[in-house]
């Protein structure tokens, strides 16, 4: 038991090592489009450009330092014409970057995985907005009958005033979730902050704020929302300028700026091996926590015994006949643990605990 134990734990570890957070940033002029792929998609491409229809200009992303972030930034480039999407649609013009199936499968989202996107971006102080669409960001599922429609979209939208879209598709028709006055967000660094539960019954949030002061621009959280897609193989992050040309007259040569992106999995709560031992789902909480932990969703008996062990595979704490079903781990160590609890000498599920 103990050794089948010890190798549950180590492929455990091996998993959280491959759960670690991607940040992509510029790091100065040339070999932009290398950089960004050997973060998104090491040895395929990552980048969407119209670089096809306007070779004369070159790259249509590049890097320049910006002195209100103190660093290199990256350039987003979209011209009125000639350029296109990819030279294979003229209605519309793409530039922009993603993660697909030649992607690490840890910058993927798949079912029932939770993940946290982070980025800033600059809208230019002249910057205009599409009367149809102008995306920024979006979450778009790869595969399956409704993988056509974005679920997320980040859009902005000429009008009286000019907004800025949150837009959602359960299936294949999208709504309106929230909008705010796009014209703080003109000339200005934004850090955004969207965090997602992709299931069936999941959960989703998003914060815009200004950098400079940390002002709120917009500000969503559903905790009941369908974020996932039928049959779809994973979702996927996208960002960049995608807008539409039917409003051409009044469109202009346009730049965006992007930083900080940033790409996490953060599911931390919920028993890595309970669908392995066909067990209830059970969780602990708070987590992280500092003191005490309250564990969910099995009855402590005094069959049941609760071991804590260090990503190594050393047991650092046991317990029995726990009260309330809580756990004092005011002795642990800061930083990830994992927590086995074992019934009637039966390894029932393992999980992750954070000690902040």
């Amino acid at each position: 038991m103990k050794r089948v134990l010890l190798i549950i734990l180590f492929c455990i570890f091996v998993q959280y090592c491959v759960f670690s957070q991607v940040i992509l940033n510029a790091d100065g002029p040339g070999e932009t489009y290398e950089l960004i792929s050997s973060l998104l998609a090491p040895g395929n491409d990552a980048v969407e450009v119209p670089d096809c229809g306007h070779l004369e200009f070159g790259r249509h992303i590049d890097e320049l330092f910006d002195t209100e972030l103190n660093k290199y930034v990256f350039r987003f480039i979209i011209h009125k014409t000639p350029d296109s999407d990819r030279c294979i649609n003229f209605d519309r013009q793409r530039n922009e970057i993603k993660t697909y199936d030649k992607s690490p499968d840890n910058l993927l989202g798949t079912q029932n995985e939770k993940v946290e996107y982070k980025w800033k971006f600059k809208l230019d102080t002249a910057f205009q907005a599409s009367s149809a669409f102008t995306h920024l960001h979006q979450l778009k599922a790869v595969g399956g009958p409704e993988e056509s429609m974005p679920l997320i979209t980040l859009t902005a939208r000429k009008g009286d005033p000019d907004q800025f879209e949150l837009r959602y598709a359960e299936t294949t028709n999208q709504v309106t979730l929230t909008k705010v006055d796009l014209t703080p967000f003109k000339g200005a660094w934004v850090e955004v902050t969207e965090t997602i539960l992709y299931k069936e019954n999941g959960t989703y949030s998003i914060t815009i704020k200004k950098v400079e002061d940390g002002t709120p621009l917009l500000e969503y959280t559903n905790n009941s929302l369908r974020t996932w897609k039928t049959d779809a193989e994973f979702i996927r992050p996208k960002w960049g300028i995608y807008r539409s040309l039917t409003d051409n007259d009044n469109l202009r040569d346009e730049v965006l700026y992007f930083s900080d992106f940033s790409i996490e999995e953060i599911d931390t709560t919920t028993a890595i091996t309970h669908d392995a031992f066909g067990t209830p789902e059970i969780t602990i909480s708070p987590n992280p926590a500092s003191d005490r932990i309250t564990i969910h969703g099995i009855s402590l008996d005094n069959e049941t015994e609760i071991s804590v062990y260090d990503l190594f595979g050393r047991k650092i704490l046991t317990k029995k006949n726990l009260v309330s079903n809580s756990l004092d781990i005011t002795q642990l160590n800061k930083g990830i643990s994992l927590l086995a609890i074992k019934k009637n000498e039966h390894l029932t599920a393992v999980i992750k605990l954070v000690k902040d």
